[in-house]
């Protein structure tokens, strides 16, 4: 089945709709003029299960099914939504979203025509892909990968994580499409203890498709990275403080270019004035070499989308190239309002929320430098491998982000590891500081959730490695 005919199954036939009663929903909303108007048909099950102490201690599992109705009228829009999906609820809404538009003509809503659009993973239920007791023994498996890594391991906290969702968007330019997205997630959290001293690490993974993924050998690395990073931690000795070079690692430090620096590439934000970067397309807003692409058209990964969450198909969008600023990612309203084409980066989190330009996969593209030649060529650095939590100001770009994982570089050569390390900063500013870029482009291992007005969307990030000249560090030492 096509992800039209599953949500057309799943979403209209059981409440006995069709193209025909949606025209006529349309039609009561086109009696007022409105520059676009759409809905959002939404079916969701999710599960999660945790471990703690060798026992599966909390499981839960959830079904979310509803419409939203949408209508904008210039920077207007009106919004109502229900849990009940039927034509007498999708009727109130649609008269109660009419009033933000003047009174018009009526006009004839086009027939509404299905479009087959490129599927960027495949359609596989992962709560069905495997049994309870699957997933229970799951857990039980990556406990003890870790714990066989470090006898030093004194407890384990393993998260399973699963979504099944259908979604449907009608618009009232007729156009129909729909998407079946399935999305699962591991992690585990490990704590060491040695001499008094305890300390933390963390890995984990995920992306589109069905607990099949995750083989022994997928689940033993998760596990060895929650090790390895609580055996350095346990090593480490206070970050210091002061300006000095920063080398990023590739992957997962991407991060810290999705919050300082793609946030303020968002539409809405540039349309309104208050990002640092709005009014700059065409300008330097990087050191040459800098390439920031968002790409919702990756295959399998966390952040991609066969379809945004307004029926658009996502795209791969090029926002900086060679350090200069080529365009913002775009959703229908901001971009009508702009007068640009749109990206197909309006996502929301549920029926219930309001699509807003949001990141899908934003990377830094490769550069041509060996990362050990980056590191070669620190007199005296720090060398951030991982992150952990961090804050970013969109008006003006500055950022404090934490190091989960980061080491001292003494000439030229990856020396000890130091905790406490922070970096502080602003993303237009620290773009122009990046002398060397590195050829190793990885992508984070599908874990990453961004928040935006109070909204939650699995994102992927990426980057290879970054020599950052004259970054503030915050440390402990």
């Amino acid at each position: 089945m096509t992800p039209l005919d599953t949500a057309t199954a799943c979403l209209l036939t059981p409440f006995d709709l069709g193209p025909r009663q949606l025209e006529t929903v349309f039609g009561e909303i086109r009696r007022h003029r409105a520059d676009h108007a759409d809905l959002y048909f939404q079916h969701t099950r999710s599960e999660a299960w945790s471990l703690e102490e060798g026992i599966v201690k909390s499981g839960s599992f959830n079904i979310e099914s509803g419409v939203g109705v949408r209508v904008v009228s210039g920077e207007k829009t009106a919004f109502a939504y229900s849990d009940e999906i039927s034509l007498p609820a999708l009727e109130a809404a649609a008269r109660t979203t009419r009033a933000i538009a003047a009174r018009g003509e009526d006009r004839r809503a086009p027939a509404l025509r299905g479009r087959t659009l490129p599927a960027r993973y495949g359609d596989a239920d992962p709560l069905a892909s495997l049994a309870d007791t699957g997933k229970v023994t799951l857990l039980e498996r990556i406990e003890g990968f870790a714990r066989a890594e470090d006898p030093r391991v004194v407890e384990v906290m393993a998260h399973v994580a699963s979504v099944h969702e259908v979604v449907l968007i009608a618009r009232a330019d007729g156009h129909l499409a729909a998407d079946v997205r399935p999305l699962v997630r591991v992690s585990v959290t490990v704590i060491m203890q040695e001499a008094g001293r305890r300390e933390q690490g963390s890995g984990g993974g995920g992306g589109r498709y069905d607990y099949g993924y995750f083989s022994d050998a997928i689940l033993r690395e998760y596990a060895q990275q929650a090790v390895h990073q609580a055996r350095v931690n346990l090593a480490a000795r206070p970050a210091p403080a002061g300006e000095m070079t920063v080398v990023l690692g590739s992957g997962w430090p991407g991060i810290l270019l999705h919050e300082a620096i793609g946030h303020g590439l968002e539409g809405d934000f540039n349309r309104k004035g208050s990002s640092a970067f709005a009014g700059r397309i065409g300008e330097r807003v990087a050191a040459p070499g800098v390439t920031v692409v968002d790409d919702g058209t990756l295959p399998d990964r966390r952040g991609s989308l066969s379809v945004d969450d307004e029926g658009n198909p996502t795209r791969r969008t090029v926002l900086i190239e060679d350090g200069i600023l080529t365009g913002y990612l775009q959703d229908t309203l901001n971009a009508r309002l702009m007068g640009v084409p749109v990206t197909g980066n309006g996502r929301r989190e549920s029926f219930a929320h309001l699509p807003l330009p949001r990141m899908t996969n934003t990377c830094m593209l490769n550069g041509e430098r060996d990362p050990q030649e980056i590191i070669a060529s620190v007199k005296k650095g720090l060398y951030a491998v991982n992150f952990g939590g961090g804050q970013v100001d969109i008006t003006n770009g500055k950022f404090v982000f934490s190091t989960a994982e980061a080491y001292l570089i003494e000439d030229g050569k990856i020396a000890a590891p130091v905790k406490g390390a922070t970096l502080i900063g602003n993303g237009p500013d620290a773009l122009t500081r990046v002398s060397m870029i590195g050829n190793d482009l990885r992508l984070d291992p599908g874990v990453g959730t961004c928040g935006k007005e109070g909204q939650s969307v699995p994102v992927g990030v990426g980057q290879p490695t970054l020599r950052i000249d004259g970054l503030t560090v915050g440390g402990t030492g």
